[in-house]
């Protein structure tokens, strides 16, 4: 789908708060509610909305601990070693990278004990070779809301 400036302005207004009624957004944006309902709806179709989410503190909730680990997989099982760790719950991204590593995991927890079981379920794996994980010590900045 071709993006255009009315859709850009719905987005970064949802972005801000989903909440908002069709009626709130056409006067933010400057166009009818019909416009607004329209291009969403093609929006979500597209796959461009894929879901509607509530932004959450993650620490507020008890995860203390946050982690980017590394992992290194057997040739050929990088997808559905992939596949199987997003499954897990305190997985927050699953990411294919370039460099010495093949996938770096996001994941919360709200202990070590938390963090140690999920690190010995990631080394459980079939093909897993190696895994090298990070502590983040503090948050500077998490928002995905890009545009």
């Amino acid at each position: 789908m071709e993006r255009n400036e009315t859709d850009n302005k719905i987005l970064q207004v949802l972005l801000e708060d989903a909440r908002f009624s069709s009626r709130q957004i056409a006067k933010k944006v400057g166009v009818s509610v019909g416009t607004v309902l329209a291009r969403i709806k093609k929006m979500e179709r597209d796959g461009i909305i894929k879901n509607y989410s509530a932004l959450l503190d993650h620490e507020k909730l008890g995860y203390q601990l946050t982690v980017v680990t590394e992992i290194t997989v057997a040739k050929g099982r990088l997808v559905e070693t992939e596949k199987e760790i997003a499954k897990i719950p305190n997985v927050c991204s699953v990411y294919d990278v370039t460099g010495l590593t093949d996938a770096v995991i996001i994941a919360k927890f709200k202990g070590r004990e938390e963090l140690g079981q999920f690190t010995k379920r990631l080394l459980a794996l079939p093909y897993i070779e190696r895994t090298n994980t990070h502590v983040v010590l503090s948050t500077v900045k998490e928002d995905f809301r890009l545009l």
